[in-house]
């Protein structure tokens, strides 16, 4: 088996595009600004002293010097371009958004102020001698009034975060979508983008409100310029209830020992959560147990977990690597007994709470003290505390989202590879005839792989020919289809199709004038109409033109049987039940709602999902790979016979180039020409007679086959 070898390169210039976003960037965010912003995310996921090692996706980034540098480096990039565009989707609301929440953060100081001013007033009116109930009403009316209004603020202010946060949600969820479905497979596979995907996804996710996971969306910002505002709010109070040198030593001494547990975890005597910076050795680790995980939980995977007997292998790795990782955690400095975890035992919190009540001591000694202020002083001191660790903790996840917000930018600025330059694209040659295609001297290899699978691969095939390409398992076969068909690049040759070379031909146009039937292809847990409209979409919504695709097919032959004929949904696992999710109240199971296929009947369904758009006047070729490897001979040669009637006009002329993979030479008969294809590469080409009278490789599989 080939294994992924690390990425020798990063993403080239010509990779960056700002073509396809719904919302293009600024004219300032050049090709240059996403290079540096992607090389600055990429440089803050090194392991330090580990060279070509990188931290998992996800992992938290150490806040040291360097760090902060690429982290002012991806912000000067892309934070003010990203903040107007999701500024724009709502302008006014965003902006009343951002003012609110500043006010906001005045709301607990003044919450104390006025319930200070309530304790001095029943003070007042108790030592006075004075009470009355009516004095009492109003202030309790006029708190009441204040609460109310503080509340209806609250709900305004809620209800229009909310219609902020759901617009910007659904603007980089589809952003996120649309980049990920114009990526092609050779960009995919290169770990680099996999790696800045998925960190991208993470910059997504923080959109859902789940901050509390470590996550912080741009607009979540506004926490800071909150919090910001509440403390300078307390700290305001506090200035006004002390004066003179004695009560501002007072305060000092109270905010100091308030914030010395602080102080103290930065110094490490207390414990904390440290950054989660991986080691080589441990991302090893982690990312191979949950390979593991995901083999034993994935149903694609099952078959052959089960046919092979991995089950015991892949539990007694995972439990390796689970150990391993538990191992290494026993051995952190977080985990040993040390002497600051021993004097983090000793309860210092009395000392630090009597601490606090010396001023309040020294505030009693004053004539003017009351006990409104004295609630208020302690009350705003604990409010300080509070604050500066909200805005600590903030400020930690603003650092760590700022490096996620750096691969969304980068993400949102891959090119697919196999997209040529806007400069050198060249529109799809048509041609009434079918395609000519002209191969010369292709090879290809696949990423990890030292061995090619294509080598030196050249024929030419004439507009409207028919070719079968043939060969033992392992040959290049189905590979040489994926190049033809633009799902991969080629390393070496040329690519002509009709003149013109394929790598001047955008993927989505080219593949406009294709229809095709993969070796694995897909199924899907939908409804019979769906399966087949996939392969024009356009039609999908018209009976006539599913009905068609499918009697051309052969599909048509069981469909018909099926409980709810067109409509019926299947069950792409290949099981007619799955013995979970109950219907409540019904006693059934939701997957009897879902029928199974046979391997034949799937393998119909994807035929005809070809058949969608085969007779179409602007697809040019048919490619099948091994299209009835579980068919019977009856259906096959029905199946042929279809394929050959639509690369034909009325009048019997070729209009298509028809490419099939078989390995059924009785089928291959049928070709204008064969292709005998052999470790990679083509070593006869030519009619089915000839090769007969040539004597080689192909004759002998024929007569030992016949």
């Amino acid at each position: 088996m080939c294994k992924e070898s690390k990425p020798r390169h990063l993403w080239s210039p010509s990779q960056f595009t700002n073509a396809n976003r719904v919302r293009p960037l600024p004219k300032q965010m050049s090709v240059t600004s996403c290079r540096c912003i992607q090389k600055a995310w990429l440089a803050s996921r090194v392991i330090p002293r580990h060279r070509g090692s990188y931290l998992m996706p996800g992992a938290h980034r150490p806040i040291n010097e360097a760090n902060i540098r690429l982290a002012l480096t991806i912000t000067r990039g892309c934070a003010f371009d990203l903040f107007i565009v999701l500024w724009s989707l709502h302008p006014v609301r965003t902006t009343l958004m951002m003012i609110i929440n500043v006010v906001r953060g005045f709301f607990p100081a003044f919450r104390g102020y006025s319930q200070a001013m309530i304790v001095d007033e029943l003070q007042n009116l108790i030592s006075s001698g004075c009470f009355t109930w009516s004095r009492l009403l109003k202030l309790l009316v006029a708190e009441i009034f204040r609460r109310a209004m503080e509340t209806a603020i609250d709900s305004f202010a809620s209800a229009n975060e909310n219609v902020v946060h759901d617009s910007v949600r659904f603007f980089v969820e589809y952003q996120q979508i649309a980049q990920r479905l114009r990526l092609d497979i050779p960009t995919l596979a290169d770990p680099v983008v996999r790696d800045c995907l998925q960190e991208s996804d993470l910059f997504v996710r923080s959109f859902n409100g789940m901050g509390g996971f470590g996550l912080l969306s741009p607009f979540d910002f506004v926490q800071i310029l909150a919090q910001i505002s509440e403390l300078a709010s307390h700290l305001w109070v506090l200035l006004t209830l002390t004066g003179g040198s004695t009560h501002m030593g007072a305060l000092l001494l109270s905010i100091l020992s308030a914030l010395l547990p602080l102080f103290l975890s930065r110094c490490g005597l207390t414990p904390s959560h440290p950054d989660l910076a991986y080691t080589s050795k441990e991302a090893r680790t982690a990312e191979r147990q949950e390979k593991l995980r995901n083999l034993a939980y994935n149903d694609a995977h099952r078959p052959e977990v089960l046919l092979f007997g991995l089950g015991p292998w892949i539990l007694h790795s995972w439990a390796s690597a689970r150990k391993s990782m538990m191992y290494d955690e026993r051995l952190s400095p977080l985990n040993q007994s040390t002497l600051p975890q021993i004097l983090h035992q000793i309860n210092v919190s009395d000392l630090l709470f009597a601490l606090q009540n010396i001023p309040l001591l020294l505030m009693f000694q004053s004539s003017s003290a009351s006990l409104g202020s004295l609630a208020l002083y302690r009350s705003s001191i604990q409010s300080v505390v509070y604050t500066v660790g909200n805005l600590v903790n903030t400020a930690r996840m603003a650092f760590q989202s700022i490096f996620l917000m750096g691969a969304f930018c980068a993400a949102m600025n891959i090119k697919p590879r196999l997209t040529p330059p806007s400069e050198d694209a060249e529109k799809y040659p048509s041609s009434p005839n079918g395609m000519k295609i002209e191969a010369r001297h292709l090879s290809y290899t696949y990423p990890g792989c030292k061995e090619p699978s294509l080598k030196d691969v050249t024929f030419s095939l004439e507009a409207g020919e028919s070719l079968a390409i043939v060969g033992y398992n392992g040959s290049g076969k189905s590979t040489l289809a994926k190049v033809l068909l633009r799902i991969i690049d080629f390393d070496q040759g040329d690519l002509l199709v009709n003149g013109v070379d394929i790598r001047r031909l955008t993927p989505s146009e080219y593949h406009r004038h294709i229809t095709t039937v993969f070796q694995g292809f897909s199924k899907y847990s939908s409804t019979v109409r769906e399966n087949v409209g996939l392969g024009y979409v356009p039609n999908m919504q018209s009976p006539a033109a599913i009905e068609h695709a499918m009697r051309l097919g052969g599909s048509d032959t069981f469909v018909g049987s099926l409980p709810n004929g067109i409509k019926t949904k299947l069950d792409a696992s290949g099981f007619e039940f799955m013995p979970y999710s109950p219907v409540s109240g019904h006693g059934t199971m939701a997957s009897r709602l879902q029928h199974g296929l046979s391997g034949g009947e799937w393998q119909r369904l994807a035929v005809s999902r070809a058949f969608m758009r085969a007779d179409r006047p602007e697809v040019d070729l048919l490619l099948f790979d091994e299209p009835t490897s579980s068919l019977d001979g009856c259906v096959q040669n029905k199946i042929f016979d279809t394929i050959d009637q639509i690369s034909r006009s009325p009048q019997g002329e070729k209009t298509k180039t028809v490419i099939f993979i078989t390995h059924r030479l009785s089928t291959a008969r049928r070709a204008d020409k064969i292709a005998m294809m052999e470790n990679g590469t083509i070593t006869e080409f030519g009619s089915h007679d000839d090769l007969l009278k040539k004597g080689g490789s192909y004759a002998t599989l024929y007569r030992a086959s016949v």
